[in-house]
């Protein structure tokens, strides 16, 4: 965790990416230091305190599910997200709510065996080096027999480096994965006859036809993973997991009675008992080991547009003490997500299409009618939060990105109010993008 990391600086780091919000971004930022807190205390104290859970009420498209990934990416920790509506009761068809345990416990697993790998990456990378210079040493020694090994060895690698045998093609011997084969396994745990039957040998060797490029690829994998503990990794994403997961419960309104719009006649206050048990605190099996869920954050968000908070069981609701309401966005909201997030999705256009030598660019007129369209489109119909904007600019530049083909030389595209009106001419009057929705 990185402790520097006051709340305000918390906040400030959400604001670089995720617009207004300013309750909910508190509310997570004062979650995420008490844990760094909890982590400073001695280890009788520590046992005693648990997270703060935390309900988000707001509307779809306003940034919910945006605060808690970028939450969990600031601070490196396993995060996942789970639909509430995925779950039924025990007897039903559908998921059990453990799996979601069994989720998170798998997303830690990748992420620190990622790191170990970015750890041993150099020495691996020597190793693979090392490797193909050989192959390709073998088929230039033959080609001049009269050359020095050792100078000829010498080109090559500086060659390699330099990245001028990419696409070079040289025969290889590397492992070949066994093919997944998933049974069912105890307590919902899904077992992988590939993997059983690998790690009883060694894993099968095949020798393939590839290209330099990817033959490095592979060999940094193979290299890195001879060196790895896997012990010591699966022992590591458990903590990780046990100690900084964040799971974020995503559409919990729709597993109230009220809440439901027809469906299965299943109980939802049978689905809301089941995930009692694993927010208040349990002990899951997962095939890495056992995790206790007492200290993992849970964050869970609907739109109540059919139901309230108070509609959830009272257990549940206790286990969940922080609530915040996310307001609709307005206006000035989406002229600032259209220009100041690092990520903003005219930003992200003007990358796309500078691939096929399209200068893109927006005129503050125009920022602001697509911010007035996107606002009369969410009053007129579904209110779709920022979502609305993808549909908006996409129709707007329509007609350059089907006709951008990268054989032309660089142009410089200015989309100013009138380009928009233009493009959008039919649906300003009509308020109607209906066809652009997925």
């Amino acid at each position: 965790m990185q402790a520097e990391l006051s709340p305000k600086q918390i906040v400030a780091e959400l604001d670089r990416f995720i617009i207004g919000q300013s309750e909910a971004k508190k509310a997570v930022a004062i979650a995420l230091r008490n844990r760094y807190r909890r982590n400073r205390l001695p280890e009788e104290v520590r046992q005693e305190i648990t997270p703060k859970n935390i309900i988000m009420k707001g509307p779809t498209g306003v940034g919910k599910t945006e605060i808690a990934r970028r939450l969990a990416k600031l601070v490196k920790a396993p995060f996942i997200k789970v639909e509430a509506t995925k779950f039924t009761e025990v007897g039903y068809v559908g998921r059990d709510v453990e799996s979601m345990i069994r989720d998170l416990v798998e997303t830690s697993v990748h992420m620190v065996k990622e790191e170990k790998m970015a750890e041993l990456e150099s020495t691996a990378r020597a190793d693979a080096e090392r490797k193909i210079v050989e192959i390709l040493l073998k088929e230039r020694k033959n080609a001049n027999a009269d050359a020095s090994t050792s100078i000829l060895r010498t080109t090559i690698l500086e060659s390699l480096r330099a990245g001028r045998e990419d696409d070079k093609l040289i025969e290889i011997e590397v492992n070949d994965p066994p093919k997944p084969i998933g049974i069912a396994g105890i307590g919902g745990m899904d077992l992988n006859l590939g993997d059983l039957f690998g790690a009883m040998g060694k894993p099968r060797r095949k020798l393939r036809t590839i290209s330099v490029k990817e033959a490095m690829r592979l060999l940094i994998i193979e290299e890195s993973e001879k060196h790895l503990d896997n012990d010591a990794i699966n022992t590591e994403a458990l903590k990780r997991a046990e100690q900084e997961g964040i799971i974020f419960i995503d559409e919990i309104d729709k597993i109230t009675a009220r809440g439901s719009q027809g469906g299965p006649d299943v109980s939802r206050e049978g689905v809301q008992r089941d995930i009692l048990p694993i927010v208040e605190g349990s002990t899951v099996q997962t095939k890495y080991g056992s995790i206790k869920t007492d200290f993992i954050l849970f964050i869970a968000s609907g739109a109540f547009m059919l139901a309230d908070v108070s509609d959830l069981i009272p257990e549940l609701q206790g286990r969940f003490p922080i609530r915040v309401n996310l307001g609709s966005l307005t206006f000035d909201d989406f002229v600032k997500i259209l220009t100041l997030p690092e990520n903003a999705i005219t930003k992200q256009y003007a990358s796309l299409l500078s691939v096929d030598n399209i200068n893109l660019s927006f005129t503050d007129g125009a920022i602001r009618k697509i911010a007035e369209i996107t606002v009369a489109e969410n009053e007129t119909m579904e209110d779709i939060g920022a979502r609305r904007l993808q549909t908006v600019i996409e129709s707007v530049l329509a007609e350059i990105s089907f006709n951008a083909n990268g054989n032309h030389p660089l142009i410089d595209c200015v989309i100013d109010e009138k380009y928009v009106t233009d493009h959008l001419s039919a649906e300003v009057k009509t308020l109607n993008l209906k066809k652009y929705i997925l």
